[in-house]
């Protein structure tokens, strides 16, 4: 049985042990975060997407469109602010279940910046030990990833893997270049003092989230089931009160006031609003080993 101290007790709503487990852990097993009809509403928009039916998903191969609805989400491992074209990937950015979560471990002001669709396919490669405070450097620490399950998550088809309470020292370890088959980006993190024996996989079903923090370390495998994927939307949030420098200023700016505004308010109130929204990302898709974990 699940006690409070296991990092993978589940939590059904937030709560001040919710944000105490957070903390300690660095992440947190939110159940039902979408429900079975929007866990199905993105997972039809998904086919939708490869297809290019909602739009052009840029990267995408003029014959990634043909063949069945099978074939064609085979060709695709991941595809990049899925919110952009997707009206049901948009909607579960605003998730009631998730928004509570997060307000509780980020604050009253919330925003999110990225949206990202993973279509992993049987022998389709996971990623390597990262965090993502790595790719995306928030300013205050504020960083929060909600990894929702699109299908049941296994260790078989490649679920995430978490080295718990790797985010409390606040230190963003190195990174390397790898060619493991197993992993699909160019880059792993190394040199930090955890081992993979510490490692816990979060099986989770369809539905359910893994919330965790921007410097916690994680990683996924191959989906090496024999038949079928291990989709799942993955959003970053941050508090709406920090400026994020994702992108190198411009000429005339200095790097302590750059603030990338291609955000969704999802609660709370934007103290940057007078600096308006911009469009400036694009649905996209990324082919294995392209090393494009941050764009």
């Amino acid at each position: 049985m699940a006690t409070a101290a296991d990092p993978l007790t589940p939590f059904a709503t937030s709560s001040p042990g919710l944000v105490e487990h957070y903390g300690r852990h660095g992440f947190v097993v939110l159940e039902h975060a979408l429900g079975p009809e929007e866990v199905a509403a993105v997972n039809e928009d998904a086919v939708r997407l490869c297809r290019g039916d909602l739009g052009q998903v840029a990267g995408a191969a003029p014959e990634a469109a043909g063949g069945d609805d099978d074939e064609v989400l085979r060709r695709f491992l991941c595809i990049h602010h899925p919110h952009k074209l997707s009206p049901a990937a948009a909607r579960a950015l605003h998730a009631r279940r998730v928004v509570d979560v997060l307000t509780a471990v980020i604050g009253p002001d919330v925003k999110a910046m990225q949206s990202m669709l993973f279509i992993k396919s049987e022998g389709r490669p996971g990623q390597a030990w990262h965090q993502d405070e790595y790719f995306i450097p928030t300013r205050d620490r504020s960083l929060t990833a909600v990894w929702i399950a699109l299908d049941d998550a296994t260790v078989e088809n490649g679920c995430l893997w978490v080295l718990p309470g790797s985010h409390r020292r606040g230190v963003l370890y190195p990174a390397r270049e790898q060619d493991d088959p197993r992993f699909d980006c160019t880059t792993e993190a190394f040199d930090f003092p955890y081992r993979d024996e510490d490692a816990v996989p979060v099986e989770i079903p369809a539905g359910s989230a893994v919330v965790f923090n921007g410097y916690l370390l994680h990683r996924s495998l191959q989906n090496s089931g024999r038949r079928g994927y291990r989709r799942a939307l993955a959003n970053h949030y941050m508090s709406a009160r920090s400026l994020l420098p994702w992108r190198p200023p411009a000429a005339s700016e200095h790097m302590a006031i750059a603030d990338y505004r291609d955000i969704v308010m999802v609660a709370g109130e934007d103290p940057y609003a007078y600096k308006g929204v911009e469009d400036l990302a694009r649905a996209h898709s990324r082919p294995d080993k392209d090393g494009g974990c941050d764009r």
